[in-house]
């Protein structure tokens, strides 16, 4: 069987020390950040944050986040993408446009309007319906590319409804 699931730890808690492991390595950050963060995550009321796993199998071959801020200078933007990855031999695959499609989904459900996210990257995303904001910058004031995407979400309110 080949089949791709694409889960969220808050429903999966069994994936939790392997996901923060996965989240850690992959990024270079100390595991404890991401202890700290996805742990939480598991039980909070609040609809951030939300991390998830992309497994074939039971191998993790990618994820992603949704987070409130993701370390950069635009505290008036939310939520933004994160830690959008795929294992390189999975590459090439459309896996990496399903995660965002994916975190896109997830977005709307959740009631936001719009995505954002940072990165250095140049004409991925755009590959993939998001477009460039502007710039913002980074806790050591590096400059990173903002892009965003709605949700789909924007003009469904009813009038009168305050839009969140």
């Amino acid at each position: 069987m080949n089949s791709l699931q694409i889960l969220a730890l808050r429903d999966h808690p069994e994936l939790l020390e392997q996901g923060i492991d996965y989240f850690a390595s992959t990024w270079g950050i100390p595991r404890p950040v991401y202890a700290d963060c996805i742990s939480h995550s598991l039980a909070t009321p609040e609809p951030l944050p939300r991390w998830y796993l992309a497994l074939r199998e039971s191998r993790i071959i990618g994820s992603y986040g949704l987070i409130r801020n993701d370390f950069i200078s635009r505290q008036d933007l939310c939520p933004w993408l994160c830690a959008l990855h795929v294992e390189e031999d999975e590459r090439g695959k459309g896996l990496g446009g399903r995660l965002l499609s994916h975190g896109r989904a997830e977005a709307l459900r959740l009631g936001f309007e719009r995505l954002y996210l940072s990165t250095d990257h140049i004409g991925y995303y755009e590959r993939h319906g998001w477009v460039h904001l502007g710039t913002g910058y980074g806790p050591t004031g590096s400059p990173s590319r903002i892009y965003t995407i709605g949700t789909g979400l924007e003009g469904r309110r009813p009038t009168g409804t305050a839009a969140g």
